[in-house]
């Protein structure tokens, strides 16, 4: 074989490697080095003749040696990236630094650069991302120099997966989009397909569903028209795991197994132990403790057999939870702390607090379990402190603000201040903005402060509406309805101001309000329970009103409670608007939709969370009860627990 059909065989051992079929691949990339070892000794012989010859015979020589050396070097690392992407990492590794001391002698600079991207990949694989960032930052400089595009694609691709592990998810959003933007530009299918792919991974761990799944069926039509079954295996599972996460359990098992038929197809190790944890996870949702504990017990062995510290912890913190669960028969406090402890030293090894900050979750529960305080108060403070940090203002602010370009239905409490700001003096344009913004966000605008946007960990919403508000108007005059609406909204924001909660906005004759947002504090559940026990209380309707009411209409609210995390901002550039934006809103929102007249409807979320901080704070009179409602059918969340919260009679 020439060397020009060599390097023809390899390039074609990459491409088998980036469409899965890992056999054809090995085979391709060592029959090349066979060819090269049968060389040597015909370049030996020449070499012990070279005295007796010219000096253009020496040259040619030196030329046949440095082509040999460079395809030497680039088909040990096409062994080495068949390797690793088949999740042998550890082999893949030696291979890698094998094929860079090739290149090094040569003095390559392309295959030094593409020994360094393996060796980084592999370094990610493993947890070691300082190792990585080194290794990805060299290669992407000499890139940089040379001006290879595709190169750089790649290198930021490479960077931008380091800070997603990391969980820095602003960083690792800009170089996806870099490497993203280079890709479209030199029409790189695969490479456009892998980074649309890492963008929705990062959407879906900032539980922006919707956005993820575009950007992963965009990547998976594009795995499928190149034929890359690695990477039609790896969007399949991403889709699932959006499936799951939004408690599509049939839908998210179906896309799993999908996944992990083609990995054992070509022999994907981590692609199956990845699919089999996310399959046991299925199970784990469904109740079937058994069946969960053998997938995620299947997919650690592989891990540890490949190497993946990341896997192995994540598959050690699957188990420990599940020991942990009084519901399984095999309920063992000692086994869950023991898988538990190994799967946070893991992490904290490689620096992966994404899936640390739930692992000191899990643990704090565990102890709480078990009445163990001070282990229980250290574990919570961890995972409290973690997930605040891994929720960064700054990732949030970044994908809040594309999740706001999306919105065009919002119904904002609007009030157009680009006048009012150029004709008044400050003190006007100051208690103007009071009027129409939370105090503390009006503050910080007045300071100069652009692009206002904060993540709250924890927060209650609260929805209400007027019931039957549609047969109550329609004898109403125009200005009856609109003084009606203003005595009620105004009533509420009274009641609002008074508990320290936050008006939102009006939609018709709905009323958003939270606690805990834009000034944070650790009683916005109690907060909201006596703003919403006042509202019941508080309203009732002036004579003017009532003689519009038909016969045998009574006027009634119904109020909906949630607790979860939200991201509020400012939005607008000549009309500006606070609002707050997150799945915990659309939870809220219905659990007032399918609350009653003159009932406050919460969910479990919310009940746990008050209860817990009565607990904590050791207020035994607080004055209310939760009655079970019962698990019902809430439209978009599936079966959910909830609740009515009614005043101690």
């Amino acid at each position: 074989m020439t060397n020009a059909q060599l390097e023809a065989q390899i390039i074609l051992a990459e491409d088998e490697t980036n469409k899965g079929n890992y056999d054809a691949a090995q085979i391709l990339a060592q029959q090349v080095i066979d060819v090269l070892d049968n060389r040597s000794d015909d370049i030996t012989s020449t070499e012990n003749d070279v005295n007796t010859k010219d000096t253009n015979n020496s040259n040619n020589l030196s030329d046949e040696l440095h082509d040999t050396t460079t395809i030497r070097a680039n088909a040990i690392l096409a062994l080495a990236w068949n390797n690793y992407s088949k999740g042998d990492f550890l082999l893949a590794l030696e291979q890698a630094h094998r094929g860079l001391v090739q290149a090094q002698e040569g003095q390559i600079t392309s295959s030094i650069t593409k020994a360094w991207n393996i060796i980084g990949n592999v370094h990610v694989s493993l947890g070691n991302y300082d190792n990585a960032l080194e290794f990805f930052n060299k290669a992407l400089a000499i890139n940089e120099e040379i001006g290879s595009k595709n190169g750089i694609a790649h290198n930021l691709g490479n960077l931008g997966n380091v800070y997603h592990n990391l969980s820095d998810y602003t960083q690792a959003l800009t170089f996806f989009q870099k490497a993203l933007a280079i890709n479209e530009e030199i029409a790189s299918k695969n490479g456009i397909a892998i980074n649309l792919g890492n963008i929705g991974i990062v959407y879906r761990n900032l539980s922006d569903y919707p956005q993820a799944l575009t950007y992963y069926q965009k990547a998976l039509a594009i795995y499928e028209e190149i034929g890359s079954k690695y990477g039609i295996a790896r969007n399949l599972g991403n889709i699932g795991n959006v499936y799951r996460n939004l408690s599509d359990y049939p839908q998210a098992l179906t896309y799993f197994l999908k996944a992990l038929a083609i990995s054992e197809e070509i022999g994907s190790k981590n692609g199956i132990a990845i699919n089999l944890s996310n399959i046991g996870s299925v199970y784990g949702n469904l109740s079937d403790y058994p069946q969960a504990l053998t997938y995620f017990q299947k997919a650690l062995a592989i891990s540890e057999e490949i190497g993946s510290k990341n896997g192995i912890a994540i598959n050690l913190g699957n188990i420990g939870e599940h020991y942990a669960n009084k519901k399984f028969d095999g309920y063992d406090t000692d086994k869950a702390e023991e898988s538990l402890l190994r799967a946070i030293a893991l992490f904290e090894d490689i620096g992966e607090k994404r899936n640390l900050y739930a692992v000191h979750k899990s643990l704090a529960d565990l102890y709480e379990t078990q009445k163990r305080w001070e282990e229980h108060s250290i574990q919570f403070k961890k995972y409290h402190t973690l997930e605040k940090e891994v929720q960064s203002e700054d990732a949030h602010k970044q994908a809040g603000l594309m999740e706001q370009r999306r919105q065009t239905t919002e119904r904002e409490k609007e009030i157009e201040l680009a006048k009012a700001a150029a004709a008044a003096k400050l003190t006007a344009t100051t208690a103007l903005l009071h009027r129409v913004l939370p105090e503390s966000i009006a503050t910080r605008m007045i300071a100069g402060e652009q692009d206002i946007s904060d993540y709250f960990t924890s927060v209650t919403i609260l929805f209400a509406d007027i019931a039957g508000f549609t047969p109550i108007s329609a004898g109403m005059p125009a200005y009856v309805v609109v003084r009606f609406l203003n005595y009620v909204f105004g009533t509420f924001d009274a009641i609002m101001k008074k508990h320290g909660c936050e008006k939102i906005k009006t939609i018709g004759d709905g009323y958003m309000a939270v606690a805990g947002a834009p000034i944070e504090c650790a009683d916005h559940a109690e907060r909201m329970a006596l703003a919403a026990l006042e509202m019941q209380q508080d309203i009732r309707l002036p004579e003017e009103f009532m003689e519009y009411l038909p016969v045998g209409t009574d006027f009634g609210i119904r109020i909906g409670l949630h607790t979860g995390s939200v991201v509020g901002g400012v939005i607008g550039d000549e009309r500006f608007v606070y609002d707050i934006y997150s799945d915990s809103v659309n939870t809220a929102a219905r659990m007032e939709s399918h609350g009653e007249a003159d009932k406050i409807h919460v969910s479990h979320e919310y009940m746990i969370h008050i209860q817990n901080r009565f607990a904590m704070t050791k207020n035994t009179t607080h004055g209310i009860q939760f009655v079970k409602r019962g698990e019902m059918e809430i439209k978009g969340k599936g079966m959910m627990k909830t609740y009515f919260l009614e005043r101690l009679t």
